[in-house]
């Protein structure tokens, strides 16, 4: 990982690092609006309070629908952070996620927007589902068996905890979204790349490669998400006058 941060600051400068911004940020604004917006919809429209088993189909729900609306921006994110990766005569070179969307339509047809939805969408389910539900589980054990309060302690905690498992439990599918999503070729599919990397590697290894970056950009990603997010509710109940309901909470 290292090395790879050192290549880039060596070949690209310290603005290589930052690749795929404006694609990172639409991704966030269709994404992760989309996810947590129906996750906490599902949640508060539930008479009592939800069983995890419960948490796990609303958290699955949500990131369903959040990787369909966030996957044209996604494909621009795998494509603007890995075009320094390849020779220069095969870069897009998209000035921005707006610049990428446009060309994208104009020179592939509208199905580019739509490459590796599937793959997307299941990595969404599975990373909303460990993510989400995982931080309630956490932080419900917390409380119930810790003499830990609800406050930044217990956030920060199972936050942290609801990252490591989000990051182990996504990996394999991070590494084929990457795949399809970057690949020239419009025909790749799911089918097709697993039986190319089924030939060339052993084992279930590939998988898991990047888990470490992988989680040195969720974890802290978690934290900050679900920090943030228990402050701006908090902020919300007392500017509304609404209680908190014992269970219901994120």
């Amino acid at each position: 990982m290292f090395g790879t941060f050192v290549h880039i600051l060596k070949n690209n400068g310290f603005q290589g690092l930052y690749s795929g911004l404006s694609a990172s940020l639409l991704r966030q604004i269709t994404y992760s609006t989309t996810r947590f917006g129906i996750y906490e919809s599902l949640k508060s429209s539930s008479p009592t309070p939800p069983t995890f088993p419960t948490l796990i189909a609303m958290s699955s729900t949500a990131g369903f629908l959040g990787g369909i609306a966030g996957n044209p921006a996604d494909v621009l994110n795998v494509r603007m952070q890995h075009d320094a990766a390849l020779p220069p005569a095969h870069r897009r070179n998209y000035a921005h996620a707006l610049d990428g969307l446009i060309r994208m339509t104009r020179e592939e047809g509208p199905r580019a927007l739509v490459r590796g939805v599937l793959p997307n969408s299941l990595r969404a389910v599975l990373m909303t589902s460990s993510q989400l539900s995982s931080y309630d589980g956490f932080k419900r054990l917390i409380l119930a068996h810790t003499p830990l309060a609800d406050d930044l302690a217990t956030h920060f905690s199972a936050s942290l905890l609801a990252g490591f498992v989000a990051t182990t439990i996504c990996s394999p599918v991070d590494v084929i979204k990457t795949r399809i999503m970057s690949a020239r070729d419009a025909t790749t599919g799911l089918h097709g790349l697993l039986g190319r990397v089924s030939a060339k590697e052993k084992g279930i290894g590939w998988m898991f490669r990047g888990w470490v970056p992988s989680f040195v950009r969720l974890g802290p990603h978690t934290v900050a998400t679900f920090l943030f997010l228990e402050q701006h509710k908090r902020v919300w109940r007392n500017w509304k006058g609404v209680e908190q309901e014992e269970g219901n909470e994120l």
